[in-house]
């Protein structure tokens, strides 16, 4: 019997009511959006990675997307052509195809030839090297109306950078590794091996910057036997550090004496600052490099954010190296890149589920809407910056995102 035959003529209580089921509207569920995805060959020949492997593009055309992959665009990260078609992407022999996708997946960013080839209010996710960015980037991205979402800014629930993060992970590791390389005398370095051994004084390796990059770098070099010291500007940084690495080490916040007395005694030093509103703060000055030993290291791994070096200056993976007051100077801004199938398979490890739920949430404007941590990748939303970090710098006129999306209600 329903509750309305059985309430008739009779007198229930609030109490008694409650106890009886009642109609409720069902939750409208936003119906996911197919997604058409474009992933061109990189430009540069020092960049080697791709967005996507071919494992996670089958998993995404599964699932209805539709996906276009430029000729070549995983080669440098050993992904075939026909392995990206068998998992069914549409593979294209021209960029101009590629980029006529609702959503491009890029490493660097894109070219103003590739900007052209873009539609109206279409969607650019890459990273942005702020040291190397002008003002004629984000005005042809804002003449396009396109959305633009920079790796270095995407977070998630919990308001950490993913991307950010694993590519730290890899750059922290393989720094040693680099070091190692230039300082045997097989490239003319110190002709001393990375580590320590039996009745031989450890390598010195100073890392400054006690994020990511710096506890990774830190880990392998302990492991190899270094005596490792680490600088900051935060001291708490320094204690996570510590607890995180596992070992007890030196650490100090930074102070230019004691800094510059440890970096004369270094023959590895680790430029791994964060980036602070859009560039690293430069805190070795020339004079300290003078004092360097020669043949001694700077690895600048913060060097594509403007640089932890004075002396510094941007290389390539062709031409990494320059000596400046008998120091070698390695300055490669992707250094992910020279392990680039693991860092493709990273990348695509976190792109993959940010792409579902960008598709469930109902399309790319919906997801900024509705998800305050996806908001704070995006740095140009159809026509206007929206990052204040950026149009400080150069100077530019900023709109609050948050705002332009209130506005659509």
């Amino acid at each position: 019997m329903s509750k309305q035959s059985y309430t008739e003529g009779t007198a229930l209580t609030k109490e008694q009511l409650v106890l009886y089921p009642s109609e409720q509207l069902a939750p409208i569920k936003k119906k996911a959006e197919k997604l058409f995805i474009g992933i061109p060959k990189e430009k540069s020949k020092s960049e080697k990675r791709v967005s996507l492997r071919p494992e996670a593009v089958e998993i995404l055309v599964r699932n209805g997307h539709e996906i276009r992959v430029e000729a070549g665009a995983g080669l440098g990260a050993k992904f075939t052509d026909q392995q990206y078609s068998e998992a069914g992407a549409e593979v294209c022999y021209s960029a101009k195809e590629v980029f006529e996708a609702d959503l491009i997946l890029k490493i660097e960013p894109p070219t103003h030839e590739e900007i052209e080839y873009m539609r109206f209010g279409r969607t650019v996710v890459s990273s942005l090297p702020m040291a190397r960015m002008d003002t004629a980037y984000f005005k042809a991205l804002m003449q396009k109306k396109c959305i633009g979402i920079a790796y270095q800014f995407i977070q998630n629930r919990i308001g950490e950078m993913p991307l950010i993060r694993s590519m730290s992970e890899i750059a922290g590791s393989t720094v040693m590794l680099i070091a190692s390389e230039y300082l045997s005398s097989a490239h003319n370095g110190r002709g001393i091996i990375l580590g320590g051994i039996t009745g031989v004084p450890p390598t010195r390796v100073v890392i400054i910057g006690a994020g990511t990059v710096g506890e990774y770098a830190a880990r392998t070099a302990i492991g190899l036997g270094a005596e490792t010291q680490i600088f900051d500007k935060d001291i708490y940084k320094l204690r996570r550090i510590k607890y995180a690495v596992g070992h007890q080490m030196y650490t100090s916040t930074i102070d230019t004496g004691i800094l510059e007395e440890a970096i004369s005694r270094a023959d590895v030093v680790i430029g791994a600052m964060r980036a602070e509103k859009g560039l690293t703060p430069c805190v070795v000055t020339e004079e300290m490099v003078q004092q360097m030993k020669p043949n001694s290291i700077i690895i600048d791994v913060s060097i594509d954010q403007g640089g932890v070096f004075s002396t510094s200056e941007v290389t390539t993976h062709e031409n990494p190296i320059f000596k400046k007051y008998d120091v070698i100077h390695y300055c490669v801004p992707n250094i992910a890149s020279r392990v680039s199938r693991t860092s493709s398979t990273a990348l695509s490890n976190i792109f993959t589920p940010y792409l579902m739920k960008i598709s469930k949430a109902g399309g790319m404007d919906e997801m900024i809407f509705t998800s305050k941590w996806f908001m704070e990748g995006v740095y140009a939303y159809k026509g206007s910056l929206t990052n204040r970090f950026i149009a400080d710098k150069l100077d530019m006129p900023y709109k609050d995102l948050g705002l332009l999306m209130a506005a659509r209600i």
